[in-house]
C-alpha cells in the first residue's frame, strides 16, 4: 500500500472512472471552481482527448495553439499551455485537444510512459494549492498517467448496477499503479452524481458501494438537475450559471470537503 501519506502531501487529486456518462468533466469543473471560490489556487488538468472540461469553460479546443498533447509529446512547458478560466479569480485550465489522442499512441513507445504527467505538473506544483485531473473514460496510458501523478483519487458513480461494477475494475488499476508507479496513491471516496433520492435503487448502490469496497462515500450526493446540462452550453459551471441550485450547493460543501482532506485549508 506504500508509506502512509500525510494531509501536507496531498496536492494532486485525480477524478476517474472509466464507465462514461458518470459525470467526471462536472465534477472537476465544479470542485475546481467551487475551490477558487473558497480562495484556493487550482490547476485543472483536461486529460481527456474529448475535450469536454475544456469545452465546458467556455473554451474551443479548436482555436487553442497549444495543449496538453505539446505537453506530453513535445515536452512544452505547462506553464506556457495553462490558460486563465474566465470570471473565476484562482482558476487555471491545462487544456485538451483531439490531438491528445495521437498522444496516447505516442506514449506507448516510450520507457517511463506512465510518469510522463507527472514530472510535467511538477514544475507548477509550487504555483497551486490543488490539482484536478479530468481522465478519460478508459483504463489505457493517459488515466494511468493521471493516476500516477495523483495523490489522492476521487471516484464520481452514478447509482447504478453498472457503474458499480466499474468501481470494481478501478480499484484494480490503482491496486497496479501501486505495484508499479506510484505506490503513495490513495482512495480519497466515492461521489454520487446524478442522485436521485427518492428511488430505492439509487440508495441500495450508493449504499452498498461504500461497504463492498470498504470506501468513503462522499456527502452530499449531488442531485439530478437539468441545470448540469445547460451549463456546458454557456461555458460556464452550474456554480455560475445556477448559483442557488441544489446541485451548486452539493459542489460547494463536497469542495470544502476535498480541501480539507488535502490537507490545503
Amino acid at each position: 500500500m506504500g508509506a502512509p501519506y500525510t494531509p501536507e502531501s496531498m496536492k494532486v487529486a485525480a477524478v476517474a472512472n472509466q464507465k462514461g456518462g458518470v459525470a467526471k468533466t462536472t465534477t472537476v469543473q465544479s470542485l475546481s471552481v467551487a475551490m477558487a471560490e473558497q480562495g484556493q489556487r487550482v490547476l485543472a488538468v483536461d486529460l481527456d482527448p474529448q475535450a469536454c472540461l475544456t469545452y465546458s469553460f467556455g473554451i474551443d479546443p479548436d482555436s487553442l495553439d497549444s495543449s496538453l498533447h505539446d505537453v506530453l509529446v513535445r515536452r512544452t512547458k505547462v506553464s506556457d499551455v495553462v490558460v486563465p478560466v474566465r470570471d473565476v479569480e484562482g482558476l487555471s485550465l491545462l487544456p485538451a485537444t483531439i490531438d491528445l489522442a495521437g498522444a496516447e499512441v505516442h506514449l506507448l513507445t516510450k520507457t517511463g510512459r506512465e510518469h510522463v504527467l507527472r514530472r510535467a505538473l511538477e514544475s507548477v506544483l509550487a504555483d497551486y494549492d490543488v490539482l484536478l485531473i479530468d481522465c478519460p473514460p478508459s483504463l489505457g496510458v493517459l488515466t494511468i498517467n493521471g493516476l500516477t501523478a495523483a495523490d489522492g483519487v476521487l471516484i464520481p458513480l452514478q447509482c447504478e448496477a453498472l457503474s458499480n461494477r466499474g468501481v470494481g475494475q478501478l480499484l484494480e488499476t490503482i491496486d497496479d499503479v501501486r505495484l508499479f508507479a506510484n505506490s503513495d496513491v490513495r482512495v480519497l471516496g466515492v461521489l454520487a452524481t446524478m442522485f436521485d433520492g427518492r428511488t430505492r435503487h439509487s440508495r441500495h448502490v450508493l449504499d452498498g458501494v461504500g461497504q463492498r469496497y470498504g470506501l468513503e462515500v462522499w456527502q452530499p450526493p449531488v442531485p439530478k438537475s437539468v441545470r448540469f446540462a445547460e451549463s456546458p452550453m454557456v461555458g460556464r459551471s452550474i456554480l455560475q450559471h445556477a448559483p442557488n441550485s441544489p446541485g451548486a450547493a452539493a459542489y460547494r460543501e463536497l469542495a470544502g470537503h476535498l480541501v480539507r482532506v488535502m490537507g490545503s485549508e
